[in-house]
């Protein structure tokens, strides 16, 4: 539907921010924003000409276009990947400098090229990358999401939920929630789903909706980011650094927002809320960005939110059972205990270079393996091949691809 009248300019505003971004789909925003094409391509015009004052409801000529990466630079990028197929955005820039390209991307955008076309092996780039890291190489390639504390409304309690892009510290979310179900958590993710699209992979804490405790290791919520194909990690118990960035928007957030702020209800915090993370992503300089702000560096996600999920489907020969009441499932005569949240759901089991065990798959997702050489009370290990104990209890894992 079209912008309503109390939020035309920052909707204008952060429309044209993802729009200018290098490499952004311009038509695929415009859908993602409700306004067709032309009229997000006037924005884009007034904003090159004439700034923010450019987003006011006023007539001007438009005199000017946001510019993409053109075709023959995408091209040549492609032409260099093929002739050297290991190499990944760093190395194909500096070949391309030194080749004397006159316009060559930034290694973020070379590898959203790779990604777009193809030339990504999205596993085995898996495999390589270190168990730790300061920063994920592209925008939505992690989202890091948790609650800040609570705190007293005149009407109640606020829980705001926060959803911070891993390697542009973009502000995704910044939500006055009632509570913290994962309902609720599913209801504020699709949202942003619908606006920026799919991330690679998202980063929460253990416990609360999102699970990940011995007894709990998943959750509806986790199963269906699972089915969207979104990958789930989970940070360290008591370790709050894993989610270092999260946490220090936390602080900011209660440095320049709660600490001067008393409101009436949640809809009073989240005019608020909405009002600073416009600040937070288009004007508010970043240190730890060279100075830079979010938005400059936030492209949003090529992987459209699906309305419908897509089918389950297994490749042929593998073994399908569907997940019965308190997650069992049945294979050779034997029963083996899955979490819960995949109750209804088919998964599939898929052997593994071991003799005897099978990886247990749903969707994409190695969610368990299966030791058929163990005792009937030990046969089921977490994705990592550790064992379980007495009864089928579930140790959970770190991290479900």
């Amino acid at each position: 539907m079209p912008w309503t009248v109390c939020d035309t300019m920052s909707q204008r505003r952060e429309f044209v921010m993802l729009a200018r971004a290098e490499g952004a789909n311009i038509s695929e925003l415009c859908r993602r924003f409700g306004i067709s094409r032309r009229v997000g391509y006037k924005w884009l015009v007034r904003y090159a000409a004439e700034g923010v004052a450019g987003l006011a409801d006023r007539s001007r000529r438009p005199r000017g276009s946001p510019g993409q990466t053109p075709e023959a630079v995408e091209t040549r990028v492609l032409e260099l990947r093929e002739a050297h197929p290991a190499w990944g955005g760093r190395k194909l820039r500096r070949r391309l400098l030194d080749l004397g390209a006159e316009r060559v991307p930034v290694p973020s955008t070379i590898t959203e090229i790779l990604r777009r076309h193809g030339r990504l092996d999205e596993a085995e780039g898996d495999k390589h990358k270190a168990f730790t890291r300061f920063e994920h190489a592209a925008p939505n390639d992690l989202w890091q999401m948790d609650f800040k504390g609570h705190f007293a409304t005149q009407a109640g309690r606020c829980h705001p939920l926060t959803v911070l892009d891993d390697h542009s510290r973009y502000a995704l979310a910044l939500a006055a929630c009632a509570n913290e179900r994962g309902a609720t958590v599913q209801a504020q993710l699709t949202a942003r789903f619908r606006r920026y699209g799919l991330p690679r992979r998202m980063l929460m804490d253990n416990g609360g909706p999102w699970g990940h405790d011995p007894e709990h290791p998943f959750t509806p919520l986790t199963v269906w980011l699972l089915r969207l194909g979104v990958g789930v990690s989970h940070g360290r118990p008591y370790h709050p650094q894993t989610q270092g960035k999260d946490e220090r928007f936390h602080r900011t957030l209660a440095a320049e927002v709660l600490r001067y702020e008393r409101f009436r209800d949640l809809a009073h915090a989240q005019r608020r809320f909405d009002a600073w993370r416009e600040v937070y992503n288009h004007e508010r300089p970043h240190e730890a960005l060279g100075l830079a702000v979010p938005a400059s560096r936030y492209t949003v996600s090529p992987q459209a939110f699906p309305e419908t999920p897509p089918a389950i489907e297994y490749a042929p020969g593998l073994a399908v059972r569907k997940v019965a009441d308190k997650g069992w499932i049945s294979y050779r005569g034997r029963a083996f205990k899955l979490p819960k949240a995949f109750k209804g759901y088919p998964v599939a089991l898929r052997p593994t270079p071991r003799d005897g065990e099978l990886e247990v798959l749903f969707c994409s997702h190695v969610i368990a393996r299966i030791d058929l050489r163990a005792p009937r009370d030990h046969g089921l290990a977490d994705p990592h091949g550790r064992r379980q104990g007495q009864g089928g209890r579930q140790v959970g894992a770190k991290e479900f691809q």
